[in-house]
């Protein structure tokens, strides 16, 4: 890796690392579901998405995916807290809350990134 790409890659990785402490730092809760985990990651899968139209229909620099797909978004999104917190349901029996989280978590995250591919895929074509 080159000096300028760690760059990039530092710069992506502090910034969403950022948001997400910001975006974390007081727990939100909606009965025993944990939302911030979830939060972080729906977002951060959207702004992969949109961000993977614009890579590609621009022809975008590496270093680019490097800051906003391996930095930004890599430290924005929390696939460790997400699995903390499914244990932490699993070991209260909570299984239903287990499972919605898991759902929530899988499901929306991957409704967002193709959400954000097809909003950006909209607005460029226009």
């Amino acid at each position: 890796m080159k000096g300028l790409e760690f760059v990039f890659l530092a710069a992506g990785s502090v910034l969403g690392a950022f948001l997400r402490y910001k975006i974390t730092e007081s727990h939100l809760i909606f009965n025993t579901l944990p939302l911030n985990v979830l939060i972080v990651n729906v977002i951060g899968a959207f702004i992969l998405g949109a961000f993977i139209v614009v890579s590609q229909q621009w022809n975008l620099d590496g270093r680019y995916s490097l800051f906003a797909a391996v930095g930004f978004c890599g430290s924005l999104t929390t696939m460790s807290s997400f699995a903390l917190d499914s244990s932490n349901l699993l070991e209260n029996n909570q299984y239903g809350t287990l499972a919605a989280n898991i759902l929530a978590n899988v499901g929306l995250s991957i409704g967002a990134l193709i959400g954000g591919k097809s909003l950006m895929s909209a607005i460029i074509s226009n």
